[in-house]
C-alpha cells in the first residue's frame, strides 16, 4: 500500500494488515497521548530519525516473547543469583531513555530517541502507560530500559547497560514482575539475535494484531 499521510484532526491510522512486510504505514500527526496510545493499541509504532517526519510502523514479522517461553542461560543466571544489582521499576523513567538514547547502534546515526520522543513517552509514564526497568550499583543507574503497556501486552522500547549483563538482568526481573501481574506476552517489535536468544519468536503481523485486539479486553496493572 501507500504511505499514508496522518490528518491532523484525527487520530485514526491506516489498516496495518496492508502495510509493506518493511511495515512503514504512514507519516506524520504528533507524538500526544492520544495518538500515541491509538497507535500502540492496534499494533502500530512511531520510529523515526529527528530530521524526518514521524514515522509510523507495523512490521511483518514481528517478533514477541511469549513470557512462558522466555529462556536464561547458565551464565545469566549465575549473575542474577549473585544479586550485584539493584532493581527498580518506575524510578527514573526519563533518565532511562536519556541513557537508550546515548546507545551507538550499529548502521544509525545518532538516535530516534530524541528530545521529542523523550517528552512524550514521559507524559506516557505519567499516565501509567509508560514504564522503565532499572538495574542500580551502590545507587547509580548502569541498565534497564523501558516500554509502553497495552491490557496484557507489554511493548519494549529500548534497553542500555553500562555494566556486563545489566540489562539482562533487569529484563529478566520484568519478565518475573509481568508475570505475576497477568501480563503474557512482551512485543520486541523488530528481530534481534540476542532477544531470540531469551526465547522470543517471529510471528506473523495478522496474528499480533489479533493478539493486541485480544488484550484491550484483558487489562493488566503493571
Amino acid at each position: 500500500m501507500n504511505i499514508l499521510p496522518l490528518d491532523k484532526y484525527s487520530y485514526s491510522f491506516p489498516n496495518p494488515s496492508f502495510a509493506s512486510n518493511e511495515g512503514i504505514l504512514a507519516y506524520g500527526g504528533d507524538l500526544s497521548p492520544t495518538r500515541l496510545f491509538t497507535a500502540y493499541t492496534n499494533g502500530i509504532f512511531p520510529w523515526y530519525n529527528k530530521t524526518d517526519p514521524i514515522l509510523w510502523w507495523s512490521p511483518n514479522p514481528r517478533l514477541v516473547l511469549d513470557l512462558n517461553e522466555f529462556k536464561i542461560s547458565k551464565s545469566l543466571k549465575k549473575t542474577i543469583n549473585k544479586n550485584i544489582f539493584e532493581i527498580r521499576f518506575d524510578k527514573n523513567f526519563r533518565q532511562v531513555m536519556i541513557e537508550c538514547s546515548k546507545i551507538k547502534r550499529e548502521g544509525q546515526k545518532g538516535s530516534w530517541i530524541h528530545e521529542d520522543v523523550i517528552e512524550a513517552y514521559c507524559k506516557l509514564h505519567e499516565m501509567k502507560f509508560a514504564h522503565s526497568f532499572e538495574a542500580y550499583v551502590d545507587g547509580a543507574l548502569v541498565g534497564g530500559g523501558y516500554g509502553v503497556n497495552i491490557g496484557n501486552i507489554f511493548c519494549g522500547e529500548s534497553m542500555f547497560a553500562k555494566k556486563s549483563d545489566a540489562s539482562k538482568v533487569a529484563f529478566f526481573h520484568l519478565v518475573k514482575r509481568l508475570k505475576k501481574n497477568g501480563f503474557e506476552y512482551i512485543d520486541c517489535q523488530i528481530p534481534t539475535d540476542h532477544l531470540k536468544s531469551l526465547g522470543a519468536k517471529e510471528i506473523e503481523r495478522d496474528y499480533f494484531l489479533g493478539l493486541v485486539e485480544r488484550s484491550k479486553y484483558n487489562a493488566k496493572n503493571f
